[in-house]
């Protein structure tokens, strides 16, 4: 190292023409440089610069040597700068995770405007719903829904999605309509499996009754869209993301069960490795996740950043 840092010395006299000069612009002693451009011809037996009273000139060894520490220099200048710009412009690739029922248009109408405003930055998804290792794959962030398990990652609560319960029109033509909560253990359903476990079909009547029917499953999947499908297939009952629904339930394709009856809305994360020096890429896509989950997701007081344990 201090051989790297003697060329970046004798680079820098060579750019400024003096030892005084380089003294200024690295804030040491002029005799302090003069001591390590001594030290620098001594190491490789050969003299660098010619010195007399009025200046200093590159003899031809110290014109070679200068190509290289200069070259060195520059590397390390454009080195800084590229960090620079990571920490304040988003630029450089984003690696998100995050699960497949996030593969909807949500991701793409939160991030598609930041790509657009930012040329020099890309992005690479990863859908899964198996946790993976942000750090072994250089995951800049991850989208979590749910409950959080403890870890040394750093989640930012970002909202929270309402649940509905819906069927398609097909499966409730069949069947009589649904009045009260007590029904439902009559009909077929189709679940989320791996993902359920504390209180996931609670439901709080408008009077504030609360029912927790213990239902059975005639489809269950490990992934969401493919048992949305099975819904829109009309093949039972489903407990599904309002955000994630909401362009099917517009367009007909579901209907809402028991819509004055609520369900625990689903908690959504932006987990990230670390809290401190986020790059700007990373900070401008949890904004623009916040942003545009607002309307329908509002955070929590006081949940805006935690240090949740998740895994």
């Amino acid at each position: 190292m201090d051989a790297l840092r003697r060329m970046a010395i004798f680079a820098m006299v060579v750019e400024k023409g003096s030892m005084n000069g380089a003294a200024r612009e690295l804030g040491m002693t002029p005799s302090a440089v003069s001591q390590h451009i001594s030290k620098l011809e001594k190491e490789h037996e050969v003299s660098l610069l010619h010195r007399t009273t009025r200046k200093l000139t590159l003899t031809e060894a110290g014109s070679l040597f200068y190509q290289g520490c200069a070259d060195m220099l520059a590397a390390a200048r454009l080195a800084e700068q590229r960090l620079a710009e990571l920490r304040d412009a988003p630029v450089g690739e984003l690696r998100i995770s995050a699960p497949t029922g996030f593969a909807g248009p949500m991701l793409t109408r939160a991030l598609a405007p930041l790509l657009a405003a930012h040329p020099r930055l890309s992005l690479k998804l990863f859908f899964q719903d198996e946790l993976i290792d942000l750090v072994e794959h250089r995951i800049d962030l991850a989208l979590r829904a749910g409950e959080l398990k403890d870890s040394s990652l750093v989640a930012r609560h970002l909202g929270d999605w309402d649940s509905v319960l819906c069927a398609a029109p097909a499966y409730l033509a069949r069947h009589p309509a649904i009045q009260h909560p007590s029904q439902l253990l009559e009909h077929q359903w189709v679940l989320l499996g791996g993902s359920r476990g504390f209180n996931w079909l609670t439901l709080t009547g408008p009077a504030g009754e609360v029912v927790q029917p213990e239902v059975s499953a005639r489809v269950v999947s490990n992934n969401i869209v493919a048992a949305r499908q099975f819904v829109l297939a009309g093949m039972g009952l489903s407990v599904q993301p309002l955000p994630e629904v909401q362009d099917d339930l517009d367009r007909g394709r579901l209907l809402q069960v028991l819509p004055e009856w609520r369900l625990p809305a689903i908690a959504v994360h932006a987990v990230t490795p670390r809290r401190d020096a986020q790059p700007a890429k990373v900070r401008y896509a949890i904004e623009a996740l916040r942003q545009h989950m607002r309307p329908r997701m509002q955070p929590k007081a006081g949940q805006q950043e935690k240090n949740h344990a998740v895994s």
